[in-house]
């Protein structure tokens, strides 16, 4: 047969592996495949840029037009964020070019305008690798389980957080230091913020919620809150009490609702997401017919998500891709499920206070959260020293676990917390998971 000719646009971390697995397995994939496929074009911005690959002559280029010529059958689109990304996928899609891609970023946001225009064109779009790297969760939900009405997504999905919330409870370190060493560890990068701050984990989620639910959704329908406010006192009062905090995804039916949310959650100890350490990825899904089932590995670094990246390529090959993307139920125009307001999702609360050390100031705290109907499980003061550095006020922690409350009763409560002069700066509150 003839081979299946391939253009890889970005010869980043993971493109530099799909033409790795590519390159040192050509049988292998020809095999799978069920034809050959050769790589002949990887575009990259700068030619000079030493790469850790030996590529075939004339591989190599800066000129996106070759990956373009009217012989390549399919475009590897690895370029992150939204510009140019968009353009090319868009391109390549009206060039007559099926697509492989790993830009979560891309699809949260033009998904639906993509897959439509695919459509339009007979080609189709592979995105595996846009979430949770090796783990095949996208084909795990569109195609293994698509027998079953998914009824809750609750998922670790950013593993930069996670082995940052993992090593600061193992080594007790705090998280300016643990950050660091994941930028030395090459977890983080140098500018953090949308691992950290959520935005990674939520665009992973709409995916997800997108492929479980069939229904849209963009990252303003709901709460997002990073581990970035988190301090080690935090992860060790979770420790005491019987938890781990994550940094958890989570969207599941609530009668005719949605509830979804990303922010750190304290997880029983005992519970699969809860013993995830490291840079790694679990989810959980619960269907009506399999009932609950776990994913859980790699989801980050260049092989696993170069793995994920090729398999999509193989589907391709095979047919595969093109039966499934037409079949599923994906950025349709189809009814709504509304998300439900963050205000109104009810969860039991992890709250820490630090409070000034004198008489009366829980006492004025209980009173405020039972005005606002918040009933309290426990609370934990650990015996403050006997003396305080001169010249500082006697600030202690004290924690409390509450009993399902609303996020807008806490809220509520915060107006009037925040006129207590005995309560210092910053308050903690994290969801437990139920």
């Amino acid at each position: 047969m003839s081979p299946l000719k391939v253009a890889i646009l970005g010869l980043g971390t993971v493109g530099t592996g799909v033409a790795r697995i590519l390159l040192e397995h050509p049988d292998r994939i020809s095999r799978r495949a069920g034809r050959p496929v050769q790589l002949v074009a990887a575009v990259v911005r700068n030619l000079e840029q030493p790469r850790d690959i030996t590529l075939p002559t004339g591989t190599l280029t800066d000129d996106p037009d070759q990956a373009f010529a009217d012989d390549v059958d399919v475009i590897i689109q690895l370029i992150g964020g939204i510009n140019p990304a968009l353009n090319l996928m868009q391109r390549a899609i009206t060039s007559g070019k099926d697509v492989v891609t790993a830009n979560k970023a891309l699809l949260c946001e033009h998904g639906g305008d993509l897959f439509q225009l695919a459509r339009k064109h007979g080609r189709c779009i592979s995105f595996e690798a846009a979430v949770a790297g090796g783990v095949p969760i996208v084909a795990g939900i569109g195609q293994a389980l698509s027998a079953n009405q998914l009824s809750s997504i609750e998922a670790i999905l950013n593993g930069t957080s996670n082995f940052i919330l993992s090593e600061m409870l193992a080594d007790r370190k705090s998280y300016r230091q643990v950050l660091k060493l994941s930028q030395d560890l090459g977890y983080a990068e140098v500018d953090p913020t949308l691992d950290v701050d959520g935005t990674d984990a939520a665009q992973k989620l709409v995916i997800l919620t997108q492929l479980a639910f069939g229904t849209r959704v963009t990252l303003d329908d709901f709460a997002r809150q990073g581990i970035d406010m988190l301090d080690l006192a935090d992860l060790l009062y979770a420790h005491e009490l019987g938890y781990r905090v994550k940094l958890l995804a989570v969207a599941k039916r609530v009668d005719d609702h949605l509830e979804m949310h990303v922010q750190p959650t304290l997880v029983r100890a005992d519970r699969p997401l809860a013993r995830t350490s490291g840079p790694r990825n679990t989810i959980a899904l619960q269907g009506d017919a399999v009932g609950k089932l776990w994913f859980s590995g790699p989801g980050a670094g260049q092989m696993p998500t170069a793995s994920a990246v090729v398999a999509d390529l193989i589907d391709v090959a095979t047919g595969r891709a093109a039966a499934t993307f037409q079949q599923l139920d994906l950025w349709h125009d189809q009814q709504p499920i509304p998300v439900l307001p963050a205000e109104e999702i009810k969860h039991r609360y992890y709250l820490r206070f630090n409070v000034v050390d004198r008489p009366h100031v829980f006492a004025d705290i209980a009173a405020i959260l039972g005005r606002h109907d918040i009933s309290l499980a426990s609370i934990i003061q650990h015996e403050a020293p006997e003396t305080f550095p001169e010249g500082h006020d006697e600030v202690v922690s004290v924690v409390v676990m509450t009993h399902r409350t609303s996020a807008g009763q806490l809220r509520a409560a915060d107006r009037e917390l925040d006129q207590l002069t005995s309560v210092v700066p910053p308050r903690i509150r994290m969801p437990v998971s139920n």
